[in-house]
């Protein structure tokens, strides 16, 4: 949050992905097992996709900025996201709607660097995240952080995770 100069952080648990062909854990199992590991008093982990009944990340941003026009939304995702990016509905009115936070993640950077989406916006990119809240969209950058290597599609193929456990 300090490196992006954010006041705070909303985790959305996403009720699915449509771009995978296993949906996950039941909601209610994923939005516990988040809370549990992130207990941080300015990250708030929620389902507001759920609540707003939104399916594709681009409609759950329009409502957001209808729903709170005086707030100034940083879109974070991690690299490993940006990859497949041009593969998500609307992905292009996402970048001109809002600025864009991509986060390292191990062994996507260069593969994100050189995505459709990265690609396609490039004169967009800042080079660095704290000044993404002073520029209007698009805008995007990518941002250097300590990384997880921790992959939850690896931890649920290991059995690592199941509903319940914590």
């Amino acid at each position: 949050m300090k490196r992006l100069g954010l006041d705070q952080v909303w985790w959305l648990v996403s009720p699915g992905n449509p771009l995978k062909a296993r949906q996950p854990a039941p909601l209610v199992d994923r939005l516990a097992r988040a809370k549990a590991v992130m207990r941080h008093p300015r990250v708030k982990v929620t389902a507001l996709e759920a609540t707003l009944g939104t399916r594709a990340t681009a409609d759950t941003i329009d409502r957001l900025r209808w729903l709170y026009p005086g707030v100034t939304f940083v879109w974070l995702m991690g690299a490993d996201n940006l990859v497949q990016f041009h593969k998500w509905e609307r992905w292009r009115d996402i970048l001109r709607s809002v600025a864009v936070g991509v986060l390292a993640r191990p062994g996507a950077g260069v593969r994100a660097r050189l995505s459709v989406a990265a690609r396609a916006f490039r004169v967009h990119q800042v080079a660095r995240g704290e000044t993404l809240r002073g520029h209007t969209p698009p805008v995007w950058a990518f941002v250097n952080l300590p990384m997880n290597a921790a992959s939850s599609t690896a931890i649920r193929a290991r059995g690592e995770w199941r509903p319940g456990r914590r």
